[in-house]
């Protein structure tokens, strides 16, 4: 995975609450399982007519919006547990997802794929949305490190909480395995004076 540190972006509104798995990237795509073309699926069925052409009213349809950060309503990613759906999310090239609420396991599973979940009160999350009602161009900037989420627009800060393991792991770039890579020498070095017990 890229590390994440900070990242300033225009966003992607999405003020839909309750935004279910299967809507992010519906059952029929779940046969595959590679990563590979998951983006090209998300929120299909709110992106294409059964004649998959574009729906002009969907918000990723609209070239006004554009970002690496996508900013939904409340609840997102509750429903099913499939990991595609932060496939999806990752694919279509969100590095960060702002809501009121999450689901635990699509968090968990976002977190796992370089996908930062942040979540910001409701009041922010409104302020968010008018901003960028009022503007595309508004930005918002990320500070992981600092655990800081920022309306550039006003200036507004809120922290956010993210578990420290995975917090050190999208600092660093790191996915599991890497992370216990990471820590080679430690391990051996404690295979190596326990075996001396």
């Amino acid at each position: 995975m890229d590390k994440f540190l900070t990242l300033t972006s225009t966003i992607v509104p999405l003020p839909i609450e309750n935004v279910d798995t299967d809507q992010i990237i519906p059952a029929r795509f779940l046969k595959a399982t590679s990563k590979d073309g998951f983006g090209d699926n998300l929120f299909r069925d709110w992106r294409y007519d059964n004649n998959n052409q574009p729906i002009p009213g969907f918000i990723l349809n609209d070239p006004t919006y554009s970002g690496s950060i996508l900013v939904a309503g409340k609840n997102f990613g509750s429903g099913s547990s499939r990991e595609h759906a932060a496939w999806a999310v990752a694919g279509y090239g969100f590095r960060v997802v702002v809501s009121s609420f999450f689901a635990d396991i699509f968090k968990g599973n976002s977190l796992n794929n370089g996908v930062l979940p942040v979540v910001v009160s409701e009041s922010f999350l409104a302020e968010i949305f008018a901003a960028v009602h009022a503007d595309p161009k508004t930005t918002l900037t990320v500070n992981l490190e600092e655990q800081t989420i920022t309306n550039n627009v006003n200036g507004a800060v809120e922290t956010f909480q993210i578990n420290a393991y995975k917090k050190s792991c999208m600092l660093n770039g790191y996915d599991d395995i890497d992370f216990l890579l990471s820590n080679k020498g430690k391990i051996e070095n404690w295979e190596r004076t326990t075996s001396l017990l």
